[in-house]
């Protein structure tokens, strides 16, 4: 399958890969101010720090333990794996030279570089990445993610529920620079799925030795990415310097980061202001004032927000009733004047941008398969409830951050408007709509899901059955159609481009349309002001959201 760009300019927002903004004055992060060096006229900065900040803690360093992107981040700049994302967003060699893939697409062979090093000097081997791969797929790893590799390597889900030893697992040390990979199907995506922080190495030596301390503080790790942690606060912020022993440390040209935690999006905007910030993301009511503004930029993740429906619910079990809510909501109001922040009306569950053939992408070939059509709305609530015998009372669940809330009061109003009912608003922490969803205990609830990897199967095998109960999770609504598992598990195992891309549209037809299991909303945008002094600050729509490596100070050398 030929490839679309996941640069691709979308209607109606903006991808920006290559960023630059205003000026920035220096303030007392350590980051230095402009100096002069030569000639009188002429000023050369002297910056050795870039400041960045994130929204919310930084949960975990454990790479086996973090599910959050604001781990990922940190994980993603201090760690690397066979391949990272370049600033193209695709796939590109890292701490592999080189690699093979045999003609059926089922064993890959990587070599590795030579000469690989840890950053406290230990040798960096393919052994390396079979323990932490194992560690991935076995019950130590509490992040969520063991389908990442379980679902495509020989015998990942037997190791996990030990069934079968380490050695009948399909990843295997050939010798220190060899690592070869068996998978159960052909996988086009698999070198991304390689750019994931559950796909980077560990030393076994080292990770044992620490134990529990392990990822604790900057001392418990090693590292073998661009930067090591200097220091860790999860709720304060993270330091970062360049790693002298990361085998392309010359062309890492910015010294220093500083990953700041700023909660308050007022805050974070009064920082960059006064110039101890490099970037900030503006909240919805701050991007009118700075539009027209050269330093505002836009960008469109990879990251679709839905209605999950919980099909086991009385009233949500009822077809009719589902396509009637979906059907009355307004997304390009909500994309554009509720959040104005460069997100996008969604048009089917797989986002914007998504790859698909040398025709079109993904959403371009499936077109608009979430649309707003208030008279057809009304239709099937009718239907619905004369089937049900009386209306419904709806509750529907939401985590209790101010932009879900704001969606969520915008959804409710379009009920009200286009279907005459009131639907009640349950507001939790996310923990706590997490464990409701995951117990079952709820009706329908605003989620959202961002892309791991370029490919629509990254959203849509979320909702196969589970071989023993025959259905998704609880989480997933509960979805049981078999026809649904069919489509998904052929495109898996299909080894043609032409058919299995049509396994994947038909199934986001029968999931979204047919079934209406879940109602997209929106997909995610970020509107934000950035210095011109940074350049090639990489925002990545999929996967390890944040690139640091290639990053540079605009009137500096690039090493």
């Amino acid at each position: 399958m030929k490839k679309k760009l996941v640069s691709t300019v979308l209607a109606s927002a903006l991808l920006v890969s290559t960023l630059a903004g205003c000026g920035f004055t220096g303030g007392d992060t350590g980051s230095g101010t402009p100096t002069t060096s030569g000639d009188p006229g002429t000023a050369t900065t002297t910056r050795d720090t870039l400041v960045y900040y994130d929204s919310n803690e930084i949960r975990t360093l454990v790479q086996w333990a973090a599910s959050d992107t604001q781990s990922f981040t940190i994980l993603n700049n201090t760690f690397e794996g066979l391949f990272r994302l370049d600033a193209n967003h695709e796939p590109e060699k890292a701490l592999c030279e080189d690699y093979t893939v045999s003609e059926d697409g089922l064993t890959y062979t990587f070599t590795l570089r030579e000469g690989l090093e840890w950053s406290n000097g230990t040798p960096l081997t393919a052994n390396d990445f079979v323990f932490a791969w194992l560690k991935q797929m076995s019950a130590d790893a509490t992040n969520g993610y063991n389908f990442i590799m379980t679902d495509y390597i020989v015998n990942g889900a037997e190791y996990g529920e030990n069934k079968v030893s380490a050695e009948e697992v399909g990843v295997k040390a050939v010798d220190d620079r060899t690592l070869e990979v068996h998978l159960k199907n052909p996988t086009p995506y698999f070198l991304y799925l390689t750019t994931l922080s559950m796909y980077f190495p560990l030393n076994e030596a080292f990770v044992t030795e620490q134990g529990d301390n392990y990822g604790i503080k900057a001392e418990n790790m090693i590292y073998c990415g661009p930067y090591v942690i200097t220091s860790y606060d999860p709720a304060v912020g993270t330091t970062l310097k360049k790693n002298d022993k990361y085998w392309d440390a010359e062309n890492v040209a910015i010294p220093n980061v500083e990953v700041k935690i700023i909660k308050d999006a007022s805050a974070a905007l009064n920082a960059y202001q006064a110039g101890t910030l490099d970037k900030v993301n503006l909240s919805s009511s701050d991007v009118d004032k700075y539009k027209d503004d050269p330093e505002f930029h836009t960008m469109t993740e990879f990251r679709v927000t839905y209605l999950q429906y919980n099909m086991e619910d009385p009233a949500l079990s009822n077809a009719n009733i589902r396509k009637a809510l979906g059907y009355a909501i307004d997304r390009s109001i909500l994309a554009d004047t509720i959040l104005a922040d460069g997100s996008a009306a969604s048009e089917g569950l797989v986002s914007f941008g998504v790859s698909g053939s040398d025709e079109g992408t993904f959403r371009e070939l499936n077109g608009n398969i979430s649309s707003f059509d208030p008279d057809l709305a009304k239709e099937y609530w009718e239907k619905g409830v004369a089937e049900l015998g009386s209306e419904p009372k709806l509750s529907l669940l939401i985590a209790d951050d101010s932009v879900t809330k704001n969606i969520a009061t915008f959804v409710q109003s379009q009920f009200r408007d286009n279907l005459g009912i009131e639907v009640a608003i349950d507001s939790k922490t996310s923990k706590a709509r997490n464990e409701l969803m995951d117990n079952n205990n709820y009706q329908f609830a605003i989620t959202a899901w961002g892309a791991d990897y370029d490919d629509a199967m990254t959203f849509l095998d979320l909702w196969i059955a589970d071989a023993k109960t025959g259905k998704s999770t609880p989480y997933r609504g509960n979805y049981a159609n078999p026809a649904y598992s069919e489509l998904i598990l052929s495109a898996k195992a299909d080894a043609n481009a032409e058919t299995r891309l049509q396994s994947m549209l038909d199934a986001e037809k029968l999931l979204v349309e047919e079934d209406a299991v879940v109602s997209p909303l929106y997909y995610k945008g970020f509107a934000y002001l950035q210095s011109a002094e940074v350049q090639d600050l990489i925002m990545h729509p999929l996967g390890s959201p944040v690139e640091f490596k290639f990053a540079h100070f605009a009137d500096s050398a690039e090493g």
